[in-house]
């Protein structure tokens, strides 16, 4: 008789863990958001202004990245080189994909709004691979665009289009800890001649230990609560560590000193709901204190990660649209 095996951890709709150890992550809420969390097949041709292809970019890990290719305009300069925005995803270190159609859906929106190319990285996720692989995954993302620009590789889209000398870090959520922390780590690497213009971090999910006032008080949904931010982050830190870590508290004591680190300009985005309000503000004020280029825009009553269904919620289309206009004013300035 084969033993079923149980549920030992549950996080919302997102996760199981089972007694076996092994992962499921099939999405079991309402049926009618299934569409959000699936796949979007990569598309050479141009499909709304915009062509897709993933690329494998070690051999021997398997890691790939998605790129997204802004089509042609007819009054573009065929001699124009475009920027590009290198992507973290978010999740929780824990769930979701690049090539989800959430993202599919933002990200074109954001290479045609930018006339940039987006390069999405796929992570590994924990609690199979706990941190720091996403940051390693990331930063591995980082040198292959580096290794592009040196002409060690070659990735047609990016040799024929980009601007190797342009390159934005942006994330979403735990994407959003990922910037800080790869922008941290280029500072800190010898990259030559190559250097980052910028980072972008949409709603980083910055936390301590001791919740804060916007935690307790913000409103909370089956989506995102404060449960599921304690339940993912225990299966992605470090054994042994708490909230308090420096991927998910920056500013806090256990990581390096903001004034010691060498950043390019940042952009934070804040949700005015957003449960990770206090603790964003709290960083953004740091960075200001240490002297950091760091710019703030606040997007009035939108809770967490609210732009990633902003496909089948009017109410959420023009509160998407400053975001993304924010993004591109911020890479024409940089």
């Amino acid at each position: 008789m084969v033993q079923e095996k149980k549920v030992v951890i549950q996080v919302s709709d997102w996760l199981r863990v089972y007694d076996d150890g092994s992962v499921d992550r099939t999405w079991t809420g309402l049926p009618e958001f299934t569409f959000l969390f699936q796949s979007v097949s990569p598309h050479e041709e141009f499909i709304n202004g915009v062509a897709t292809k993933d690329v494998v970019i070690d051999k021997t890990s398997g890691h790939r990245v998605r790129i997204y290719l802004p089509e042609r305009k007819p009054e573009d300069n065929d001699d124009t080189k475009l920027p590009i925005i290198l992507h973290f995803h978010g999740g929780g270190f824990c769930i979701s994909e690049a090539d989800w159609y959430m993202y599919y859906y933002i990200y074109s929106k954001i290479t045609r709004a930018a006339n940039a190319i987006v390069v999405s990285v796929y992570l590994r996720q924990a609690p199979e691979h706990r941190l720091p692989a996403q940051i390693d995954d990331s930063f591995s993302a980082l040198l292959w665009l580096r290794s592009v620009a040196q002409a060690d590789s070659y990735e047609p889209w990016l040799n024929e289009h980009a601007d190797l000398n342009r390159i934005f870090l942006i994330g979403d959520s735990s994407g959003g800890n990922i910037v800080h922390e790869v922008a941290a780590r280029a500072g800190n690497a010898d990259l030559g001649q190559f250097k980052l213009s910028g980072g972008i971090l949409i709603q980083p999910g910055f936390v301590r230990v001791t919740r804060s006032k916007s935690e307790l008080e913000q409103p909370q949904t089956s989506f995102f609560n404060v449960d599921m931010v304690d339940k993912l982050f225990s299966f992605s830190l470090p054994v042994g560590s708490t909230k308090d870590h420096r991927i998910t508290c920056p500013m806090g004591s256990l990581a390096p000193p903001l004034d010691s680190l060498k950043l390019p300009p940042m952009l934070i985005f804040i949700g005015g709901i957003d449960i990770f309000q206090d603790t964003e503000m709290e960083y953004y004020e740091a960075m200001k204190k240490a002297n950091h280029d760091v710019q703030l825009l606040t997007i009035p009553g939108m809770r967490h990660a609210f732009y990633l269904n902003a496909d089948m919620d009017p109410r959420m289309a023009a509160p998407t649209e400053s975001l993304v206009s924010g993004v591109v004013e911020f890479v024409k300035k940089h």
